[in-house]
């Protein structure tokens, strides 16, 4: 019989977490209103469950508004305000990150204000700040300590209190022996997985220690698609493999239940000092132990200790309350030790036990994952439990021996090399799983409608998942049908119902296509290849294309016209002053197309001119700058076609005053580096397109460009992985659907 979960403690985590989320964005003067009535609560009420639910809502509640406080309070904050410059002794919070800004290298970090001198007055400050500093800064490590000269700035969030624009630094002097011990123990990693190919080489350091530098974005992709992102990051999987071990290793040796876990709590700190106590890491060790209090205690202390961590978290940190690996953590956490023991129970009936586990796990973390994915990523993977599945018998083996091999590579790098090899197999095996995976044409689907619908979807998928656990043959055929689907996924019709616009996949070039009507289309760019635009149009049904746009003469945008013209009408050719044939147009100018209304927004300021039937090949900045960018509304959806204009020409629009706000963006330059943050925060789209090549030589999208919109939180869709992205909207939303 199992016992039933305690759940007393959930409704105090699930308000407190709540609450974080709005105080932290709040002020300090809320959160200490709130305090005031939960300790009145505390005093009047009598029942016990309200008044501990009370309890854990006064803690977190403090915590947010002292801390939210001590950030406006700050000197450091109000120096930002008038953009004051100084002087600040400071102490690494997190490693460097290096990104690319226009082309030239620079680099992140997060640094704590000890001592800061601005306007001849010193003053001890204990601050969070951002800093961006010139060029790579691999010195910049956790701990460690340095002088820097800068100017601040407001901070854009509400955890820092200012951005410090670097101008100069001082020697870095190096951390505490523990921290410099733990840094020397990740250079061991590193080195013991040298000889390594590539791909292996860049996994093994982020399944043991959450050092993804050498990870490409092609691969991070892979894994994202194949629902295997948490083994490139930090997660309780990581630390529940090295406690398993260790605490298997005290047992066999005749260990003490006290000492054993004596010797699991010193394994927990050892792994934050060498993981970095980032966020994601203190959020990983925290469900990593509520994993062992699950296996230890029963689902029934599983679920009390997931709450206790939840709420200790938001003490510690309220802001994780937004972050999307505490929301996936806690819930996949929360899935496993409330789905995972009845499921395992039913397979097993059937099959033996370690399998059962081996399904029930997976299956129970990502059922109750699929909301908050679809509700980030705007997908549901149906391919995850099946990656999970054959990555994970390989994932214990190759932390424990890069684990191993970098702990004696510290001392003798060859012998660390020889134990870490295996673990390299391990790896390559994972990497394969990723790669075959996310090929696969139904890795994912796209999820149009609101992702609260999966909260109602869900439950009925866990009630299947539970009665075909019972039944052999149930649960066989729907994993073939599902497997089949996989494999040979069912083409949608095509174009989908509603499309507004379709970013045709035409290799390394630009092809959009906006719906003008029956079988009528505004096609801007051409793309390189005819054959390509043409295949695109013809999937689409488009017999006529009354006006076209060509934002400039590069090949990749106006070698394809020929495709576009072949068996089908076309009308006017709008061009700026580098585009071939057509109507010349000017910033300001606007047409109406059927149900297409287009907005010149820019039209080059270069004088640079080719002629009528020149069509360049290669890079060229002046010529991309010239592009012509028009501003689209269809369907009562706005989307900025930009062309390839550079940062010179995106300030350059910025400051002549248009409005550039859309909800979907063309990428730039099909997502090169060069970009200008400024002109995205501007047009702050909800959706990117990016047109680009597979394996192009150009290196298009760039890690700069995806990060630059994963920061202002938006879904980036690429036609190198996805195929033909097309923008459709249903019961007045907006949707993405693809088509590979």
């Amino acid at each position: 019989m199992r016992v039933p979960h305690d759940l007393r403690l959930v409704p105090a985590a699930a308000l407190a977490w709540g609450g974080a989320a709005w105080w932290v964005s709040a002020g300090s003067t809320v959160p200490l209103v709130v305090a005031a009535v939960g300790l009145l609560v505390v005093a009047l009420v009598r029942r016990p469950v309200v008044a501990l639910t009370a309890c854990c809502v006064v803690l977190v509640a403090v915590s947010c508004a002292w801390r939210v406080a001590k950030v406006e309070a700050s000197p450091l904050a109000q120096a930002a305000d008038d953009g004051w410059s100084g002087t600040f002794e400071v102490s690494v919070r997190r490693d460097a990150r290096v990104f690319s800004q226009h082309g030239q290298e620079q680099s992140v970090v997060e640094l704590t204000v000890r001592r800061a001198t601005i306007a001849g007055r010193s003053f001890a400050v204990s601050d969070r700040v951002t800093a961006f500093v010139e060029g790579a800064s691999s010195d910049l490590v956790v701990g460690r300590h340095l002088t820097v000269a800068g100017r601040l700035a407001p901070s854009d969030g509400t955890r820092e209190v200012a951005v410090i624009d670097v101008a100069r630094r001082g020697p870095v002097l190096e951390a505490s022996r523990a921290w410099e011990v733990a840094e020397r123990m990740r250079a061991g990693v590193r080195t013991a997985v040298e000889p390594q190919p590539p791909a292996p080489r860049a996994l093994l350091p982020a399944l043991v220690d959450g050092d993804d530098a050498r990870m490409s974005e092609d691969l991070e992709a892979d894994f994202q698609r194949s629902g295997l992102t948490h083994l490139t990051a930090v997660s309780g999987t990581n630390l529940t493999i090295v406690l398993g071990v260790v605490l298997a290793v005290a047992r066999l040796a005749g260990a003490r239940r006290g000492t054993t876990w004596l010797l699991g709590a010193l394994t927990v700190a050892a792994f934050v000092l060498v993981a970095r106590p980032d966020p994601s890491v203190v959020r990983a060790a925290a469900m990593g132990v509520v994993g062992i209090a699950g296996l230890g205690f029963g689902s029934r202390g599983g679920v009390r200790a997931l709450a206790v961590a939840v709420v200790a978290l938001l003490v510690i940190d309220p802001w994780l309350s937004r972050t999307a690996g505490f929301i996936l953590s806690v819930v996949a956490t929360a899935g496993i030790l409330v789905l995972g023991p009845p499921l395992t129970e039913r397979f097993a009936r059937w099959m033996p036990r370690w399998c059962a586990i081996a399904v029930a796990v997976p299956l129970a973390a990502q059922l109750a994952c699929t909301p908050p994915l679809a509700a980030i990523s705007g997908e549901v993977s149906l391919v995850a439990v099946a990656a999970n599945l054959l990555a994970g018998p390989v994932v214990a083996p190759a932390t424990v021996l890069g684990l191993l091999g970098g702990l004696v590579a510290v001392l003798v790098p060859v012998a660390g090399q020889v134990i870490a090899y295996p673990g390299g197999w391990c790896a390559a095996w994972i990497v394969a799983v990723a790669r075959r995976c996310a090929d696969l044409d139904g890795a994912s689907i796209g999820w149009p409608s609101a992702w609260q619908l999966l909260l109602v979807v869900v439950p009925a998928l866990v009630l299947v998942a539970l009665v075909a656990a019972t039944r052999p043959v149930v649960a066989v055929g729907l994993t073939l049908g599902l497997t089949f689907g996989m494999l040979w996924p069912p083409s949608p019709g095509w174009p989908p119902e509603g499309w507004v616009a379709i970013a045709c996949d035409v290799g390394q070039g630009d092809a959009t296509v906006l719906a003008a009507g029956p079988s009528s289309a505004v096609v801007v760019d051409a793309g390189p290849d005819p054959t390509l635009v043409d295949r695109c149009l013809d999937r689409l049904g488009v017999r006529s294309v009354p006006a076209a746009v060509l934002t400039h003469a590069h090949a990749d945008h106006v070698a394809g016209w020929p495709g576009v013209a072949e068996g089908r009408g076309t009308g006017t050719v709008l061009v700026g002053p580098t585009g071939p044939a057509g109507q010349r147009v000017s910033a300001g100018d606007r047409f109406t197309v059927g149900a297409v209304d287009l907005e010149v927004l820019w039209a080059g300021a270069s004088d640079v001119t080719v002629s009528p039937d020149q069509v360049l090949e290669g890079e060229g900045s002046v010529l991309n700058d010239a592009s012509v960018v028009v501003r689209a509304r269809v369907g009562g959806v706005s989307l900025l076609l930009t062309g390839d204009v550079e940062p010179d020409a995106q300030d350059s629009i910025l400051r002549s005053g248009v409005d550039v706000r859309a909800d979907v963006l063309k990428m730039p330059h099909h997502g090169s580096s060069r970009q200008s943050e400024h002109f995205f925060e501007a047009v702050a789209p909800r959706v990117a397109t990016i047109s680009a090549g597979v394996d192009n030589d150009y290196g298009h999208p760039a890690p700069a460009a995806l990060r630059l919109l994963r920061d202002l939180g938006t879904r980036a869709h690429r036609t190198d992985l996805e195929g033909d992205i097309a923008l459709v909207v249903r019961d007045g939303r907006l949707a993405v659907v693809t088509r590979r």
